[in-house]
This record gives structure tokens, C-alpha cells and sequence, in this order.
């Protein structure tokens, strides 16, 4: 008979003899756990067997090796445990009282506990029915009996690489998931940032409504994205005249609205600052010439801004009394003068964007404007938005709304054109949309 282990103040030379097969003393004392690595981190193993023998047979093996054991009679008891405890390994007998190994595993697995726990069954059974049958419950590996000491610890160390596999995983979504909130609040950050500038942005343009005697100039700016880089205005030149404008900078974005605002002060309210203003020989002020004004900010463009960008642009002094209006177009969408009697007219013949070229020149052209008439500006995210075949409203599309909107005036036709304008593009807004309305009263007020 071997001699009598000593564990825990207990003999077990009786137990061990009751395990079931011949040599567990002999491979108990031919284990070479000094030769195999300790487990990584401080590993818990729940040892689960009806068989106390079988049980302190694993738990000095595995204490040996440097695991940290826990034992289970049954699968009632590890379900405990394993809430209460998490262990990282669990090495279940499949033949028990009651909830049999696989069954115990399935239930492991539907619990759904954060940490992966790997699981080993321990079985006499070699068919590969059985053994496709346990896997399929959510086993990880098994192990038949008898069990060699260094096949279990082999077993474990596979395990080892797959839980380390897991703790990398959860540290680096760890990591993500910080520095995702950190991207969050960055971004929310940004959102508040941008929709401030907005509101600046929209202030660029003041009221959206304004009059100068019997016209009313209405104002639409409906960026893309946050901010954009249009921008419509008016503003009174002297008592008998008044300026409106309507610009288009190349690009979306911060870097347009920061190149659309420092070309806001070209056009300020404050006359004094006004580049499209000067004051003649009796001390009055007047516009300039809305060609001269076109070459002035082509030259600003390209000798003193230093930028790649550049913009379109519609500029026009009004004389309030006879209604006559000199203009010029660099580059944006022709105008568009709807008649009283409901014609209409495209005006301008295109010209150069401004910032291109220092050679570019700019012709100005007249019209008047008659009681009744209105005219209209709109930028090309309003004439190009294209729907689903590609085809774009252009000047035809924007004289049926302006027809089909005889009796809307003022904010409300730019706002009907807009949802003409998104209807036909489907929703979808892929470049900031403008415009400024300028209408003459029928009757003098």
C-alpha cells in the first residue's frame, strides 16, 4: 500500500485508493510542477466534483502549480460561487447528481457573467458524439479519465494564453471606451463651439428682413454643415440709395465662414468701414462703382489674404426713387427679375469668381427695377441641387417657383423655395444654400 499523504491534518491514503483507476499516487509523485511556469496573474480555479477524493486529488495539483482552488460538490454550489467568486477556470466532472457538467456549463454561459470563464470538462467518455455534445454547451476543452498532472496543467496554460488573450482585449476597450467619451466630449465641445458660431454667422447678415422706402430686401442663409461659407446683406448707401450682395466662398466648413466673415466687414453697416462706399466732393457718401468694387476685392484676394479660396459674388447699388440698379456678377448665378405681369428675366453674363486671376476684369450692367418687379439671388447649392437622376432646378426651376409663388413674398417665397429646393433633391443638402430677395412695392408707400 503507498504511504499516507498528509493534507490539511487529513490522511487520504484511503481516499486516494478510491479514485477509480490504478497509479494516481505514482503520477501524483512524478509531477515536475517546478518545471512548468506559473499561471499568469492570480488564477482561480472551481473545482467541481461529486467525488471529494477526486476533488483534493485537483486541488493539490493545482495548488502546487500556484492556482488559487475553490471546490463545488455539485453544480448548485458553483453556480454560487461563480457569482460570488469569478473564478477564471472552472473544471467540471460531467457525470454528477442532478445538473450534469454541460449542463452546468450552458447555464455558466446563459448567465452572462462579465468575465470569460474557461471551462474543462472531465470525462470518461471518448465518443465523439459526447465530446461534440459538451463543446456545444459551451465548453472550452476536456480532459478523459484518468488525468495526468501535466496534461491538466498544459490544458490550463492553453487556457491561460486564451484568458490573457481576454484581459488585453478588455484593457484596450477599456482604453477605447475612455478615450471614446473623451472624443465625446471633444465633439460635444465642438457642436457647441460651431453652433455658436453660427449664431455669429447668421449675424453677419442682420435682420433677415429689411426696407429702404417702398423695398423690402429679404435674407436666406442655410449652411450645410454647422457653418458655411455664404453670405447675403443689405445696406443703405445714402438717403436715395441702397446696396445689396450676395456672396459664395469656395469650400464648406471653418476655413470658408472665417474667409466669409472677414469679407463681412467689407460690406459693414458701418460706413465708414464699407469698402462698396466713398465720400464724394460735398462729403456725401456714395457707392463705388460695383465693378470697381469687384477688381478692389480680387486684388485684396490675391495680395493680401494669401489664400487659395476663392468666391463668387453678386453686388448692386439701387436708387430707391427711379429703381434703376447697377451691377456687377463675378462668377455667381445670374440673377433673376420677375416682372410684374409675372415675366422673367436672367440677367448678368457670368464673369470671373473673384481670387482667381489678377488679370480678371468685371463689366457692370444696368436694369431698373419697376413697382411690382422682385429680384432674386440665390447661390448654386439653391440652382445645382441635383436629385436622384442628377438633374438640377437651374434658372427654369427657380422661375416655376417664383412663378408658382406670385402671392408669397418676402422671408416666406425663400423659404417656400427652400423645401421646393430639398423636395426635389430629396431632402439631401450637399452645399450651403443662400439667397436675397429684393422686392418693389406695387403701389408707393
Amino acid at each position: 500500500m503507498a504511504r499516507p499523504v498528509s493534507f490539511s491534518g487529513m490522511r487520504i491514503h484511503h481516499c486516494l485508493g478510491n479514485l477509480g483507476y490504478a497509479g494516481t499516487m505514482s503520477a501524483l509523485n512524478r509531477i515536475t510542477l517546478d518545471e512548468m511556469p506559473a499561471p499568469s496573474g492570480h488564477r482561480r480555479v472551481l473545482v467541481v466534483d461529486d467525488s471529494r477524493a477526486q476533488r483534493m486529488m485537483l486541488a493539490i495539483q493545482l495548488r502546487r502549480a500556484g492556482y488559487e482552488v475553490m471546490e463545488a460538490d455539485g453544480a448548485e454550489t458553483a453556480l454560487r460561487l461563480c457569482r460570488e467568486a469569478r473564478p477564471n477556470f472552472i473544471l467540471s466532472d460531467w457525470v454528477m447528481p442532478g445538473m450534469t457538467g454541460p449542463a452546468l456549463c450552458h447555464q455558466i454561459r446563459s448567465d452572462g457573467v462579465d468575465d470569460y470563464v474557461y471551462f474543462i470538462l472531465l470525462t470518461s467518455k471518448a465518443d465523439p458524439s459526447d465530446i461534440a455534445f459538451g463543446l456545444e454547451s459551451g465548453a472550452d476543452d476536456f480532459l478523459t479519465k484518468p488525468t495526468s498532472a501535466s496534461e491538466l496543467l498544459a490544458r490550463l496554460r492553453a487556457g491561460e494564453r486564451i484568458l490573457a488573450l481576454q484581459d488585453d482585449a478588455r484593457s484596450a476597450n477599456a482604453r477605447l471606451s475612455e478615450t471614446l467619451a473623451a472624443l465625446r466630449s471633444a465633439q460635444k465641445a465642438m457642436d457647441r463651439d460651431l453652433d455658436e458660431a453660427r449664431r455669429l454667422q447668421q449675424g453677419l447678415i442682420g435682420d433677415r428682413d429689411g426696407r429702404f422706402g417702398d423695398y423690402t430686401v429679404s435674407n436666406l442663409l442655410r449652411p450645410a454643415g454647422h457653418i458655411g461659407g455664404d453670405l447675403t446683406g443689405s445696406f443703405a448707401i445714402n438717403s436715395h440709395q441702397f446696396g445689396v450682395f450676395a456672396i459664395d466662398v469656395s469650400g464648406h466648413g471653418v476655413a470658408a465662414a472665417l474667409l466669409t466673415a472677414r469679407l463681412a466687414t467689407q460690406f459693414s453697416a458701418s460706413v465708414d468701414q464699407n469698402a462698396a462706399l466713398y465720400i464724394n466732393e460735398l462729403g456725401l457718401f456714395e457707392s463705388r462703382p460695383p465693378a470697381v468694387l469687384a477688381r478692389y476685392l480680387n486684388h485684396l484676394m490675391l495680395t493680401d489674404l494669401h489664400t487659395d479660396a476663392y468666391f463668387t459674388m453678386v453686388y448692386a447699388a439701387i436708387d430707391r426713387e427711379t429703381g434703376e440698379a447697377r451691377m456687377v456678377q463675378a462668377g455667381h448665378p445670374h440673377p433673376i427679375l420677375q416682372r410684374a405681369h409675372g415675366g422673367i428675366e436672367q440677367l448678368g453674363h457670368g464673369g470671373m469668381p473673384i481670387g482667381m486671376l489678377e488679370t480678371a476684369t468685371y463689366e457692370e450692367f444696368s436694369f431698373r427695377i419697376e413697382p411690382g418687379d422682385r429680384l432674386l439671388i440665390a447661390s448654386d447649392g439653391v440652382w445645382d441641387a441635383a436629385d436622384g437622376a442628377g438633374r438640377v432646378p437651374g434658372g427654369d426651376g427657380l422661375s416655376t417657383i417664383l412663378q408658382s409663388n406670385r402671392d408669397t413674398t418676402g422671408v416666406g417665397l425663400v423659404e417656400s423655395m427652400v423645401w421646393s429646393i430639398l423636395a426635389h433633391s430629396g431632402g439631401e443638402q450637399a452645399d450651403d444654400m443662400s439667397a436675397v430677395l429684393v422686392e418693389r412695392a406695387a403701389t408707393p408707400e
